[in-house]
């Protein structure tokens, strides 16, 4: 190992470390400790200095995993040998995260995609955090896209490397609620949920159960990540999951362990654990995508697995506990018998049937308790079962009552236990169903006289069964009688219960009936609590006094505290859900610790209340009450006042509306018979100017009319020639900005050739053409201004005498529009000769731009002319300069031939340099020959 290491460390050729890794390698599983001592700093300066190399990378990164891992190590164990090196691999896992490089380099490694070394990087790193998973955690943490480089693993489409990244993810998302959440926000959800679905769901083999480990470890106790499951719509896609068919048997035992971890990550979004309002909103999308539906259909399907079935019970308790809707609907499910029916009695009936698994009974008791919890109409439905008006006498199907008072009375311990226990759920923070249960009645025996469920119940405490029976009995007593008087009443009226009591608490017995002596203490302390002293011979303070003379206070409150010091009731108060290693276990109730909890010290304060500060207490109750009374008067007093005004400001509303439209046809009504005035009125002045003016308007319509006709032809041919003006404007522009052009031209040929001087030119002489036709054009439009203006005098010359004519009756209005008109012409005529003067103006601008170019175009012709001269001079120039190459090249040749008689080699031409290079070395060989 050593010589290889210096091999390593001192070969300059690559082929040879390459070996020396690889003769590691195969050393590393056998002598590991002595590889891992001696190799793996140099294996390190592989991996920082061979990077080009895959195949020495894939060996160094495959010895090192072997180093490191303790997987090898444990399947090679022997039973007898023990284990030396424990803690081999997380002391090498040290050594090696020591350097926090080594690992952001690992990372960079696992980026490659050759096989060869991608996937041993990722065996390293999965052991890596598995050794030591919290410090490589905040390595990777802190390392840039750390964690985003590896959810690459996810998409890779080698389904090895794919595989083991979900391995590596497991590893890193232990217990780290950060990585957790940006493994959540790298989209982990869609692609894990993409491989199950490909793999087959539950059918799927060992991967599909590393996606749901993964999926757990992701979404437990993470609240953030479970809110982001449930908003994805991620709920939704895991209904397909739960589809089994009519045939369920054979399931193979991957697909048992798949569904059993399925079952648990839905149980994970809807954990009681979990904030109220997070785990409600689960519950209801559960319901709405049909995931409730599907999980009651195996709940009700036949020849599935005992394991899977219970698993089952415990996730739809879950998912409908505490939420109305999911309970609603799981109380209206039916199981396919015939006659069908409720799942709840089919489910009750496996909780009482003793030859049933523990574990299931344990299942189906959480299930009714989820079913009843903040569930006061399951609660009513249940109770009623047992009233007397409700009892099918016919007997053909059995209710939930019966079921559970059969198993209240059974002869199995356990049996009685937890039908004592769902009965004390159904009566919950439920006073009315208390008081109701108290009419139960009991037909013990043929001949006997029917005895109340509460006197039955007393009954067989008394008779001295098992300590499990026992103990479920005072449960439901004491959730029974706590905060309802009259069921105190009820249970004080025989007048063997409160002497068993005592003489149960009074007596010294062993460690297994303090329990049962606690809770005995418990409800004689409900009894005095929740006493309204309706009876005289046990008023609460001659229940005191019994309580000193035969127990003593002190030992009363010694035995009450029995009760919360025992390890079973520690264990029930932890979570809801009963789980019990063994049926003997099987003791406490999580809300009757509730209950306990609540109760404890209030009994032992009231315990040692005197009877004057009794008295006050009830004073005080009474007084309350009164006020209570009160303040309920007033409310109801204060509902109905809100009730009237409601009512009122409703009538108010409706008037006011009908008000303000009355008024609003008022308004209209007023406006058209206003206008109908109006309209009647101008008819009648209409009509009367009509008859005495007729002939005369006529006339002058007529003649008016003709006058207009003749201003308006004026007016359009006045617009025409406006237009044309503007268009020989836009013209003249065009034609400076080509001049502008020519000199910008002009200006650029001093420094170009003859083409461009005889192309400003020839521009030139278009433009001078240009000018003789603008000239033209001008004439034409003096000529068409002076014809207007004769035009126009000669209307000047009609207009006075249409004023002068007799027949007319406006002969003042119309020689006020004639001279309107005059003036309107004159203006029009003399902004046309100053638009003809500023023509004229812009003819004389453009013969100077003409004179100005002809003159530029005469200094361009000057410097064509030198610039010929001093093209014919370089000419002149280049020939000399070839004559003298010629000359150069002869004598050149002369000397290599000259050279050569000499003995002297000579390079080719090709490889002698041009240029003034070549000039000096010729001169060096001239000097030379010399």
């Amino acid at each position: 190992i050593q010589k290889l290491c210096d091999r390593v460390a001192s070969s300059t050729l690559l082929d040879d470390r390459r070996d020396a890794v690889r003769a590691l390698k195969s050393l590393s599983k056998k002598y590991r400790l002595e590889v891992g001592i001696q190799a793996m700093e140099h294996l390190i300066h592989v991996l920082q200095t061979d990077r080009s190399d895959s195949e020495i990378i894939g060996y160094a990164l495959d010895t090192l995993y072997n180093v490191i891992s303790n997987d090898l190590e444990e399947e090679e164990q022997e039973e007898n040998v023990p284990k030396q090196v424990d803690d081999l691999g997380s002391q090498f896992t040290e050594i090696f995260i020591k350097q926090q490089e080594n690992v952001t380099l690992l990372l960079t490694l696992v980026e490659e995609f050759d096989f060869h070394v991608r996937w041993p990087g990722v065996k390293l790193l999965t052991s890596l955090l598995k050794q030591q998973g919290p410090q490589v955690q905040q390595i990777i943490l802190v390392s840039p896209m750390g964690v985003s480089r590896l959810m690459d693993l996810l998409a890779d489409s080698r389904e090895v490397i794919r595989n083991d990244g979900v391995l590596l993810l497991q590893q890193l998302t232990k217990s780290n609620a950060a990585i957790q959440k940006i493994v959540a926000f790298e989209n982990a959800f869609e692609r894990l949920l993409d491989i199950i679905t490909e793999e087959g769901n539950s059918d799927g083999g060992i991967v599909v159960e590393d996606c749901l480990l993964l999926l757990q470890n992701l979404l437990k106790n993470n609240n953030s990540n479970q809110n982001f499951f449930k908003e994805g719509s991620y709920i939704q896609r895991m209904k397909p999951w739960f589809e089994v068919g009519d045939d369920n048997c054979g399931w193979s035992a991957q697909k048992v362990t798949n569904l059993h971890l399925m079952l648990q990550l839905v149980r994970v979004l809807v954990s009681p654990t979990n904030p109220p309002g997070a785990t409600s909103s689960c519950q209801k999308a559960m319901f709405h995508c049909g995931l409730l539906q599907q999980l009651c259909t195996i709940l009700m399907a036949t020849g599935v697995p005992a394991d899977i079935l219970t698993e089952t019970i415990n996730t739809v308790s879950e998912v409908i506990r505490g939420c109305q809707m999911n309970q609603d609907y799981f109380a209206s499910v039916n199981a396919p018998s015939n006659p069908p029916r409720p799942a709840i009695v089919v489910l009750l009936m496996s909780m009482v049937n003793e030859r049933q698994p523990f574990v299931l009974r344990c299942a189906v008791l959480y299930c009714f308790q989820c079913f009843l919890y903040k569930n006061q109409k399951g609660q009513g439905e249940i109770v009623s079962t047992l009233l007397p008006s409700t009892i099918d006498a016919t007997g053909n199907s059995v209710s939930a009552g019966q079921l559970l008072c059969g198993g209240l009375f059974s002869t199995d311990s356990l049996s009685n236990w937890c039908a004592a226990v769902a009965l004390a759920h159904a009566l919950q923070e439920n006073a009315t169903l208390k008081e109701q249960l108290l009419r139960v009645q009991l037909a013990t025996s043929i001949g006997n006289p029917p005895v109340s469920l509460l006197q039955q119940c007393t009954n067989i405490l008394s008779q001295g069964s098992k300590v499990q029976t026992r103990v479920g009995l005072l449960m439901l007593l004491c959730t029974w009688l706590s905060n309802c008087s009259i069921a105190v009443t009820h249970f004080l009226h025989n007048p063997a219960n409160i002497p068993f009591l005592t003489g149960q608490i009074a007596e010294n017995l062993g460690e297994e009936e303090q329990l049962v002596q606690g809770l005995c203490a418990l409800l004689l302390g409900i009894s005095i609590y929740y006493n309204d002293n309706s009876l005289e011979n046990y008023r609460k303070e001659k229940l005191k006094q019994l309580i000193e003379k035969r127990i003593g206070r002190e030992n009363f409150i010694e035995k009450l505290g029995f009760i919360s010091k025992h390890e079973l009731y520690s264990r029930a108060a932890q979570k809801p859900q009963p789980s019990f290693s063994s049926p003997d276990h099987m003791m406490f109730d999580h809300e009757f610790t509730k209950l306990v909890k609540e109760l404890e010290g209030v009994i032992s304060k009231a315990i040692y209340k005197s009877s004057e500060e009794d008295k006050k207490e009830e004073e005080v109750k009474k007084t309350l009450e009164q006020h209570d009374n009160i303040v309920t008067h007033y409310k109801k007093v204060i509902r109905e006042q809100d009730q009237e005004l409601e009512e009122l400001k409703q009538r108010i509303n409706t008037l006011t509306s009908q008000n303000e439209q009355l008024q609003a046809t008022v308004t209209q009504q007023v406006s058209q018979i206003q206008q109908h005035k109006d309209q009647y009125n101008l008819l009648k002045v209409q009509l009367g100017k009509d008859t005495q003016h007729h002939n005369s308007h006529s006339d002058t319509f007529q003649m008016n009319g003709i006058q207009m006709e003749e201003v308006s032809k004026l007016k359009e041919e006045l617009e025409e020639w406006k237009s044309k003006h503007e268009l020989l404007q836009g013209q003249l522009r065009e034609k400076d900005s080509v001049i502008e052009k020519l000199k910008s031209s002009q200006l650029e040929v001093g420094t170009t050739e003859e083409t461009s001087k005889s192309g400003g030119l020839e521009n030139n002489n278009e433009l001078q053409k240009e000018l003789e036709m603008l000239r033209t054009q001008i004439q034409l439009q003096s000529a068409e201004i002076s014809k207007l203006q004769i035009e126009n005098q000669k209307l000047q010359v009609m207009a006075p005498n249409t004023s002068a004519d007799p027949v007319l009756g406006d002969s003042g209005a119309t020689a006020a529009n004639n001279s309107e008109l005059e003036g309107r012409l004159e203006q029009e005529i003399k902004e046309l000769k100053s638009e003809v003067k500023a023509l004229s103006e812009e003819k004389e601008s453009l013969k100077q731009h003409l004179d100005s170019s002809s003159s530029t175009v005469a200094i361009l012709q000057d410097e064509k002319s030198k610039l010929q001269q001093e093209v014919a001079e370089s000419k002149k120039e280049q020939d000399d300069l070839l004559v003298l190459l010629a000359d150069q090249d002869q004598k050149l040749s002369a000397l290599k031939i000259k050279l050569k008689d000499l003995g002297v080699p000579v390079e080719d031409e090709d490889d002698i340099e041009s240029g003034d290079q070549g000039d000096e070395d010729e001169d060096g060989d001239e000097e030379e020959q010399d």
